[in-house]
Protein backbone atom coordinates (compact mmCIF):
# COMPACT_ATOMS: atom_id res chain seq x y z
CA UNK A 1 0.00 0.00 0.00
CA UNK A 2 0.92 3.09 -0.93
CA UNK A 3 0.11 6.79 0.33
CA UNK A 4 0.75 10.01 -0.52
CA UNK A 5 2.47 10.95 2.21
CA UNK A 6 5.11 8.17 1.42
CA UNK A 7 4.55 9.33 -2.18
CA UNK A 8 5.21 12.71 -1.97
CA UNK A 9 8.20 12.29 0.91
CA UNK A 10 10.54 10.47 -2.02
CA UNK A 11 14.00 12.59 -3.34
CA UNK A 12 12.10 14.39 -6.95
CA UNK A 13 14.17 14.93 -9.90
CA UNK A 14 16.00 17.23 -11.46
CA UNK A 15 13.49 18.45 -13.91
CA UNK A 16 11.75 21.76 -15.44
CA UNK A 17 8.34 21.71 -15.05
CA UNK A 18 5.70 24.75 -16.18
CA UNK A 19 2.27 25.20 -14.25
CA UNK A 20 -0.69 27.44 -15.77
CA UNK A 21 -1.94 30.20 -13.58
CA UNK A 22 -5.54 31.29 -14.63
CA UNK A 23 -6.43 33.71 -11.64
CA UNK A 24 -5.07 36.02 -9.03
CA UNK A 25 -5.97 34.13 -6.44
CA UNK A 26 -2.58 33.06 -5.53
CA UNK A 27 -2.90 29.31 -5.82
CA UNK A 28 -0.12 29.08 -7.90
CA UNK A 29 2.75 31.19 -7.24
CA UNK A 30 2.01 29.75 -3.61
CA UNK A 31 2.76 26.18 -4.80
CA UNK A 32 5.89 27.19 -6.97
CA UNK A 33 7.58 28.58 -4.63
CA UNK A 34 7.58 25.94 -2.28
CA UNK A 35 10.18 24.52 -4.77
CA UNK A 36 13.66 24.86 -5.13
CA UNK A 37 14.34 28.40 -7.60
CA UNK A 38 14.25 27.70 -11.20
CA UNK A 39 12.45 24.52 -11.10
CA UNK A 40 8.74 25.42 -11.74
CA UNK A 41 8.19 28.36 -14.26
CA UNK A 42 4.24 30.16 -14.43
CA UNK A 43 2.93 30.57 -17.58
CA UNK A 44 -0.29 33.33 -18.22
CA UNK A 45 -0.20 32.34 -21.78
CA UNK A 46 -1.96 28.88 -22.67
CA UNK A 47 -0.22 28.37 -26.38
CA UNK A 48 3.06 29.51 -25.01
CA UNK A 49 3.21 26.46 -22.27
CA UNK A 50 1.65 24.14 -24.23
CA UNK A 51 4.88 25.16 -26.99
CA UNK A 52 7.31 25.35 -24.32
CA UNK A 53 6.23 21.52 -23.29
CA UNK A 54 6.14 20.50 -26.89
CA UNK A 55 10.09 21.66 -27.73
CA UNK A 56 11.20 19.94 -24.55
CA UNK A 57 11.93 23.44 -22.97
CA UNK A 58 10.28 22.09 -20.23
CA UNK A 59 10.09 18.24 -18.89
CA UNK A 60 6.59 18.58 -17.67
CA UNK A 61 3.31 20.65 -18.01
CA UNK A 62 0.40 21.25 -15.46
CA UNK A 63 -2.76 23.17 -16.23
CA UNK A 64 -2.74 24.64 -12.51
CA UNK A 65 -5.78 26.51 -12.73
CA UNK A 66 -6.09 27.76 -16.21
CA UNK A 67 -9.47 27.48 -18.27
CA UNK A 68 -9.50 24.05 -19.42
CA UNK A 69 -11.20 24.61 -22.27
CA UNK A 70 -8.91 26.84 -23.34
CA UNK A 71 -5.94 24.72 -22.42
CA UNK A 72 -6.83 21.39 -23.30
CA UNK A 73 -7.73 22.15 -27.10
CA UNK A 74 -4.49 22.97 -27.38
CA UNK A 75 -2.28 20.17 -25.92
CA UNK A 76 -4.50 17.89 -27.60
CA UNK A 77 -3.75 19.59 -31.14
CA UNK A 78 -0.27 20.16 -30.59
CA UNK A 79 0.49 16.61 -29.21
CA UNK A 80 -1.44 15.14 -32.08
CA UNK A 81 -4.11 12.93 -30.45
CA UNK A 82 -7.60 12.47 -31.45
CA UNK A 83 -8.84 12.35 -27.81
CA UNK A 84 -6.80 13.47 -24.19
CA UNK A 85 -7.32 10.21 -22.37
CA UNK A 86 -6.48 10.53 -18.38
CA UNK A 87 -6.37 9.08 -15.18
CA UNK A 88 -6.26 11.03 -12.08
CA UNK A 89 -4.22 10.36 -9.24
CA UNK A 90 -6.52 10.00 -5.83
CA UNK A 91 -6.43 9.01 -2.17
CA UNK A 92 -9.48 8.75 -0.20
CA UNK A 93 -9.05 10.12 3.69
CA UNK A 94 -6.92 7.07 5.60
CA UNK A 95 -6.50 5.43 2.39
CA UNK A 96 -4.28 4.53 -0.25
CA UNK A 97 -3.39 5.92 -3.53
CA UNK A 98 -5.37 4.44 -7.11
CA UNK A 99 -5.97 5.49 -10.31
CA UNK A 100 -9.43 6.36 -11.57
CA UNK A 101 -10.09 6.41 -15.68
CA UNK A 102 -12.01 7.40 -17.46
CA UNK A 103 -12.68 11.38 -15.49
CA UNK A 104 -13.14 12.66 -19.16
CA UNK A 105 -17.31 12.77 -19.94
CA UNK A 106 -16.29 11.91 -23.91
CA UNK A 107 -13.93 8.97 -22.86
CA UNK A 108 -14.13 5.03 -22.28
CA UNK A 109 -17.43 4.06 -23.94
CA UNK A 110 -16.77 1.29 -25.67
CA UNK A 111 -14.78 -2.23 -24.14
CA UNK A 112 -12.42 -1.60 -26.46
CA UNK A 113 -11.26 2.32 -25.58
CA UNK A 114 -11.26 1.50 -21.74
CA UNK A 115 -9.28 -1.74 -22.45
CA UNK A 116 -6.74 0.88 -23.57
CA UNK A 117 -7.38 3.08 -20.59
CA UNK A 118 -6.90 0.25 -18.40
CA UNK A 119 -3.71 -0.97 -19.74
CA UNK A 120 -2.19 2.91 -20.12
CA UNK A 121 -3.42 3.12 -16.25
CA UNK A 122 -1.13 0.21 -15.51
CA UNK A 123 1.88 1.48 -16.93
CA UNK A 124 1.42 4.65 -15.26
CA UNK A 125 0.69 2.89 -11.97
CA UNK A 126 4.14 1.12 -12.28
CA UNK A 127 5.66 4.70 -13.22
CA UNK A 128 4.65 6.01 -10.09
CA UNK A 129 5.20 2.87 -8.30
CA UNK A 130 1.93 1.87 -6.59
CA UNK A 131 0.34 -1.91 -7.65
CA UNK A 132 -1.85 -2.86 -10.76
CA UNK A 133 -4.70 -4.40 -9.64
CA UNK A 134 -7.27 -3.67 -11.82
CA UNK A 135 -11.08 -3.16 -10.60
CA UNK A 136 -13.69 -2.77 -13.31
CA UNK A 137 -16.68 -1.29 -12.53
CA UNK A 138 -20.31 -1.29 -14.06
CA UNK A 139 -23.63 -0.26 -13.17
CA UNK A 140 -25.06 -2.75 -10.70
CA UNK A 141 -24.53 -5.39 -8.67
CA UNK A 142 -24.41 -8.95 -10.68
CA UNK A 143 -27.69 -9.96 -8.70
CA UNK A 144 -29.37 -6.72 -10.42
CA UNK A 145 -28.67 -8.14 -14.08
CA UNK A 146 -32.30 -8.11 -15.56
CA UNK A 147 -33.67 -5.07 -13.91
CA UNK A 148 -32.84 -2.81 -16.97
CA UNK A 149 -31.43 -2.95 -20.88
CA UNK A 150 -28.54 -0.51 -19.35
CA UNK A 151 -27.83 -2.33 -16.07
CA UNK A 152 -27.39 -5.54 -17.95
CA UNK A 153 -25.34 -3.64 -21.06
CA UNK A 154 -22.56 -2.35 -18.48
CA UNK A 155 -22.10 -5.37 -16.60
CA UNK A 156 -21.54 -7.39 -19.73
CA UNK A 157 -19.07 -5.15 -20.93
CA UNK A 158 -17.39 -5.31 -17.41
CA UNK A 159 -17.17 -8.91 -17.84
CA UNK A 160 -16.09 -8.64 -21.42
CA UNK A 161 -13.13 -6.18 -20.23
CA UNK A 162 -12.31 -8.24 -17.02
CA UNK A 163 -11.79 -11.31 -19.50
CA UNK A 164 -10.00 -9.52 -22.22
CA UNK A 165 -7.58 -8.15 -19.50
CA UNK A 166 -6.76 -11.16 -17.94
CA UNK A 167 -6.00 -12.86 -21.14
CA UNK A 168 -3.13 -10.33 -21.44
CA UNK A 169 -1.87 -11.51 -18.07
CA UNK A 170 -3.42 -8.78 -16.15
CA UNK A 171 -4.82 -8.85 -12.17
CA UNK A 172 -8.39 -7.53 -12.98
CA UNK A 173 -11.55 -8.55 -11.49
CA UNK A 174 -15.34 -6.97 -11.89
CA UNK A 175 -15.66 -4.90 -8.54
CA UNK A 176 -19.89 -4.45 -10.02
CA UNK A 177 -20.84 -0.87 -8.62
CA UNK A 178 -19.12 -1.14 -5.29
CA UNK A 179 -16.83 1.77 -5.87
CA UNK A 180 -16.25 1.78 -1.88
CA UNK A 181 -14.55 -1.41 -1.93
CA UNK A 182 -12.66 -0.94 -5.06
CA UNK A 183 -10.58 1.70 -3.84
CA UNK A 184 -9.46 -0.16 -0.83
CA UNK A 185 -9.12 -3.40 -2.44
CA UNK A 186 -7.63 -2.34 -6.07
CA UNK A 187 -5.02 0.29 -7.57
CA UNK A 188 -6.41 1.11 -10.74
CA UNK A 189 -10.51 1.74 -10.90
CA UNK A 190 -12.10 1.44 -14.47
CA UNK A 191 -15.23 3.15 -13.64
CA UNK A 192 -18.32 2.40 -16.72
CA UNK A 193 -17.52 5.28 -18.80
CA UNK A 194 -16.31 8.81 -18.34
CA UNK A 195 -19.60 10.22 -17.21
CA UNK A 196 -19.81 7.83 -14.23
CA UNK A 197 -16.05 8.33 -13.64
CA UNK A 198 -15.98 12.24 -13.93
CA UNK A 199 -18.97 12.14 -11.18
CA UNK A 200 -17.25 9.82 -9.36
CA UNK A 201 -13.90 12.05 -9.22
CA UNK A 202 -16.28 15.37 -8.23
CA UNK A 203 -17.85 13.36 -5.52
CA UNK A 204 -15.13 11.72 -3.95
CA UNK A 205 -13.17 15.07 -4.14
CA UNK A 206 -14.68 17.89 -4.07
CA UNK A 207 -17.76 16.37 -1.72
CA UNK A 208 -15.86 13.38 0.04
CA UNK A 209 -12.65 15.30 0.59
CA UNK A 210 -10.58 12.62 -1.32
CA UNK A 211 -6.79 13.97 -2.46
CA UNK A 212 -6.68 14.42 -6.15
CA UNK A 213 -3.01 14.88 -6.81
CA UNK A 214 -3.70 15.59 -10.70
CA UNK A 215 -4.97 13.77 -13.88
CA UNK A 216 -1.66 12.69 -16.14
CA UNK A 217 -2.60 12.25 -19.56
CA UNK A 218 -1.70 8.54 -20.36
CA UNK A 219 -1.67 8.24 -24.17
CA UNK A 220 1.20 10.60 -25.17
CA UNK A 221 4.65 10.41 -24.02
CA UNK A 222 5.31 14.29 -23.13
CA UNK A 223 4.09 14.80 -19.59
CA UNK A 224 0.99 17.13 -18.76
CA UNK A 225 -0.90 16.61 -15.81
CA UNK A 226 -4.56 18.09 -15.63
CA UNK A 227 -5.62 18.97 -12.56
CA UNK A 228 -9.12 20.95 -11.03
CA UNK A 229 -9.23 24.91 -10.63
CA UNK A 230 -11.17 23.95 -7.14
CA UNK A 231 -7.41 23.06 -5.91
CA UNK A 232 -5.72 25.17 -3.31
CA UNK A 233 -2.63 23.66 -3.40
CA UNK A 234 -1.11 22.50 -6.61
CA UNK A 235 2.49 21.11 -4.80
CA UNK A 236 1.25 17.21 -5.06
CA UNK A 237 0.81 17.76 -8.25
CA UNK A 238 4.02 19.33 -9.41
CA UNK A 239 5.56 16.68 -7.41
CA UNK A 240 3.61 14.09 -9.44
CA UNK A 241 4.79 16.05 -12.48
CA UNK A 242 8.31 15.64 -11.42
CA UNK A 243 7.96 12.23 -10.82
CA UNK A 244 6.97 10.92 -13.93
CA UNK A 245 9.72 12.63 -15.81
CA UNK A 246 11.94 10.48 -14.47
CA UNK A 247 13.04 7.80 -17.41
Amino acid sequence: MVTSEEFLSRPLPDARVGIGRGSDQGNVERSAEAFKSGCVTIYDNPPKLVEDLVSGKIDAAIRGDMSSSILLPLVKQALGLKALERAVLMEPPGGKLFLLSPVGIDEGWTVQQKFGLAVSSVDLARKIGIGTKIAVMSGGRCEDYGRCRAVNSSIDDARSLVKMLEEKGYDAYHSQILIEDAVKEADIVIAPEGISGNLLFRAMHLVGNTMALGAPIINSEKVFIDTSRAKKDYRDSIALALRLTEK
